[in-house]
């Protein structure tokens, strides 16, 4: 076997030490009064993209917006939440670390740690209450059956988690030991099995942990929680800065993520006459739409159903000369080859544009003309 890095040896420090680049009372974009510089081709495709959005709404098709993390760390959580309770668009997703700082602008305010400082010393993401609150909420979450976004969404949302006692998890557990168990059964005690490791570790008294976050009205996904509006995380092992704590563990995160994965694959299943918004994601957007879209054609096929009228809006702050609704995919040998989120779209079928833009800009003129819509 792999020899494996004792988590123990970690020196964790309190995150109220860390120094941050952001701060959301300052760097908060307020969706009224912003205003980005845009091209002439943005602006006309942001203005193409809330047309389109408002059709699909108006025949009760979804309107999908994935994003990157720098969407949130860019201050664009108060937007996505007058998106989000406008019901313009009806899911969101992001990856890990939007995820984190989503959270710690909830509940400190500020996120956004110097990268090239803190791996110097050996401190980058290796901070206390990130590490522990989020695995701990996540664990939990998936011994509830919640996602990954619903289980730190209720962490914010609700003030803190619910500790069960040793003894509830012990008898899930045994439950699920039994012969005839069925499948809910199993998945719940394996939750609780996952739950009780974790406690044991790290113990807490049972009851209601209290967590507070003063800034919990800037968090999508506290916002998305309360809406029952699906806000999804798609994280890739090893990505994020939660898995450099001792309390993280690979089952709970995966028993979290799988849902929220699945989740997405069913609004894309409905994504005929919808739209499909992809913002500052290079790689999880474009690789969880590819395998979704397979999946929801798959069993459209045994249904008699298609899914090829829809528009895919590609945004992110690298140039691309190609023209890919004119002239297809590139050669291998063109540059433009290589810009996986235009690549991958661009064999998707639907009608996919792309926009060089900041996606504050893109966003806020995305809302504008939305609103005026309206």
């Amino acid at each position: 076997m792999n020899r494996l890095f004792d988590r123990t040896r970690i020196r964790v420090k309190p995150l109220a030490q860390r120094v941050n680049k952001l701060d959301i009372e300052r760097d908060a974009v307020d969706p009224s009064t912003y205003e980005g510089s845009l091209s002439e081709a943005a602006e006309a495709d942001a203005r193409t993209a809330a047309r389109e959005a408002r059709e699909a709404r108006a025949v009760g098709a979804p309107v999908i917006l994935a994003f990157g993390a720098h969407s949130i760390k860019n201050g664009l959580s108060r937007l996505m939440i007058r998106l989000l309770e406008g019901g313009r668009v009806t899911h969101f997703a992001t990856n890990g670390a939007g995820i984190i700082h989503d959270w710690e602008f909830a509940f400190q305010g500020r996120s956004g740690e110097d990268v090239r400082r803190y791996v110097a010393e050996g401190q980058f993401g290796i901070w206390e209450e990130t590490g522990s609150y989020l695995n701990l909420a996540l664990a939990v979450g998936a011994w509830r059956g919640l996602g990954y976004g619903e289980s730190v969404g209720a962490l914010v949302a609700e003030g803190g988690l619910p500790i069960p006692s040793d003894s509830e998890l012990a008898d899930e557990i045994l439950a699920g030991a039994a012969g005839d168990a069925e499948e809910a059964v199993l998945t719940r005690a394996a939750g609780a099995a996952d739950l009780r490791a974790l406690l044991r570790a790290h113990p807490l008294p049972a009851g209601f942990l209290r967590v507070e976050h003063p800034w919990a009205r800037y968090s999508l996904a506290a916002a998305a929680y309360r809406a029952k509006v699906p806000f999804t995380c798609h994280p890739m092992f090893g990505h994020d800065i939660i898995y450099t704590h001792p309390s993280a563990r690979g089952a709970p995160i995966g028993r979290a993520a799988e849902p929220d994965f699945l989740s997405f694959a069913d609004s894309v299943s409905r994504l005929e006459g919808g739209v499909y918004l992809s913002v500052g994601s290079a790689v999880m957007s474009p690789m969880i739409f590819e395998k979704a879209l397979s999946m929801a054609r798959n069993a459209a096929r045994t249904e008699n159903r298609r899914i090829e009228d829809f528009s895919i809006h590609v945004v992110d702050l690298a140039e691309s000369r190609w023209d890919w609704q004119a002239d297809g995919e590139p050669p291998q040998d063109n540059p433009a080859y290589y810009l996986r989120f235009c690549k991958t779209f661009s064999r998707m079928g639907g009608r996919m544009t792309y926009a060089s833009a900041d996606n504050r800009a893109w966003l806020a003129a995305f809302l504008r003309e939305l609103e005026a819509l309206s």
